[in-house]
């Protein structure tokens, strides 16, 4: 009898999973400071697979506008209306660190598109369920620190937003900036909505570093960039991979030129060789957008983009073990997500573990600086 009923629930379980439907939040900032970030994420979206297996998936997206309580209110509606399954995004690291605790009691698996590593590192209880499609920060910072090594540079200013984004940074660089003998001589932090920093770049200026790292985001981080260089500073500056938008450019036009910055290649994708496996993955993504929007991608769309594939390999697995819609499916896909192993994405190769749910290595990030009004990839 026992293997009958046995037999019958797994029968049962193959019939509801063979038509079922799984629901993914995805949220953005496509308005807002940050909107360079949101708008290629939103977009991305829309190029996501519909149909997984015999599963098919419908995607809800709310906006933010880069607003934590939003974000929270976005977060409990798609948790206790939309009843989902995952959570692609949000765009901003604030807007994730409000979410968490909703995700963790919910156990809603969170794929962030975001860049701070203290999202995921180090995995707890409420972290155990936020998996991360953007290279972390140490990751990033290692590749800076190697350039700075490389030219000598001995002392360094930073300024960075006053938020999770810009302390995670700080925390980061200075721990990492210490073991390579460099030392900060000055650090300050400004808004992401400031419209000067006039007082913290003339602080900078007084500590007379060798370099000056920027810890912002898109447009925003032009600001002090450029209010250094008004400042009559000549020294080199650094940016975050954050700044990997046409914005950035744009708005900071000759004034960020020399900038050096870590990303991955898909940034510098016609500089990278053909043998890169993650160049093709990025070129079939780049290709699908520009066909859909009639342009290339900023990178960040493909946080989104490779998240989908995070979970095109993980959600037939999940299937076998519960129904969408219940526990038993977001336990067995986080469970999935977390044994992942050689996903080539746009941004890198992802191997995920129990300790790591990032699982990006040194094929993730490569050197760009800005040269005549372009990111170009600039040799190790």
């Amino acid at each position: 009898m026992a293997s009958l009923i046995g037999t019958i629930t797994a029968l049962l379980l193959a019939l509801s999973t063979a038509s079922a439907q799984i629901r993914i939040g995805v949220m953005v900032s496509a308005t807002g400071p940050t909107s360079a970030i949101g708008i290629p994420q939103r977009n991305t979206a829309a190029l996501l697979p519909t149909k997984i297996g015999d599963a098919t998936i419908e995607y809800i997206l709310l906006e933010d506008g880069g607003d934590t309580t939003r974000a929270v209110q976005n977060a409990k509606k798609l948790i206790g209306e939309s009843n989902i399954d995952a959570l692609i995004g949000p765009s901003t690291t604030p807007n994730a660190f409000a979410i968490l605790d909703l995700v963790a009691e919910a156990k809603v698996p969170l794929l962030a598109t975001v860049g701070t590593q203290s999202v995921v590192d180090p995995i707890d209880a409420k972290k155990r369920w936020v998996f991360k499609t953007t290279q972390n920060d140490d990751l990033i910072a290692a590749a800076l620190l190697k350039h700075m090594v490389k030219l000598d540079v001995k002392t360094i200013g930073f300024i960075g937003f006053n938020d999770a984004y810009g302390e995670n940074w700080y925390k980061v660089f200075s721990g990492l900036a210490e073991k390579a003998g460099i030392r900060i001589v000055a650090s300050e932090r400004y808004a992401r909505a400031d419209q000067s920093v006039t007082g913290q770049a003339l602080k900078l200026l007084a500590a007379k570093p060798d370099a000056v790292l920027i810890a912002g985001v898109g447009g925003p981080a032009v600001l002090p960039q450029a209010t250094l260089r008004d400042l009559g500073y000549k020294g080199r500056i650094y940016q975050t991979h954050a700044v990997a938008t046409d914005d950035f450019i744009r708005l900071g036009k000759e004034k960020v030129e020399g900038t050096v910055l870590a990303a991955g290649s898909m940034l510098v994708i016609d500089d990278v060789a053909d043998t890169d496996p993650i160049k093709k993955v990025a070129l079939v993504y780049i290709a699908a957008y520009e066909k859909q929007y009639g342009q290339k991608p900023a990178t960040f769309g493909a946080n989104t983009y490779d998240a989908g594939l995070l979970l095109q390999r993980a959600i037939p697995i999940a299937l076998k073990s519960g129904k969408p819609g219940t526990e038993a499916f977001r336990v067995a896909l986080r469970d999935a997500l977390e044994h992942e192993r050689d996903i080539v994405g746009c941004q890198g190769v992802f191997n995920m573990s129990a300790t790591d749910h990032n699982g990006m290595d040194e094929r993730a990030r490569v050197l760009v600086t800005v040269k005549y009004g372009s990111f170009r990839l600039l040799p190790e």
